[in-house]
């Protein structure tokens, strides 16, 4: 028998990001996780009075070669809740006679506790 939730999934964006010129996954990886950031705002938590600190992040990042990204980076910039970065492999490498353009994808999910009775605030 499956457990119950213990959490809702109340936000998820994606993003994609890229690094030009020195094959930097972890720089790639940042801006598709900053590019889902700019997709978003999170109004829910002045309207129920929520606090950002009970938010739990799950950042799944895909690049061609997942070993070269420093997902702890990643992590330390993320700007609230609890989080987790998880990086896989997917993106895409395109090379271009003298560099390889590393494109990484991202999706940024954000759950909160169990609620019951939302209610706005005010």
């Amino acid at each position: 028998m499956a457990e119950a939730p213990t959490d809702h999934r109340v936000i998820i964006e994606m993003g994609m990001g890229n690094d030009l010129h020195g094959m930097d996954y972890t720089k790639a990886a940042a801006r598709a996780i900053e590019d889902a950031f700019r997709h978003s705002s999170l109004p829910l938590f002045s309207v129920t009075g929520l606090s950002h600190a009970e938010m739990r992040v799950q950042v799944t990042v895909g690049v061609q070669e997942p070993d070269r990204v420093d997902a702890e980076a990643l992590v330390a910039k993320l700007p609230r809740g609890k989080a987790t970065v998880e990086v896989v492999h997917g993106g895409l490498n395109v090379p271009t006679g003298g560099d390889t353009i590393v494109i990484a994808q991202a999706s940024v999910e954000a759950f909160l506790p169990l609620q019951t009775g939302w209610r706005r605030k005010g």
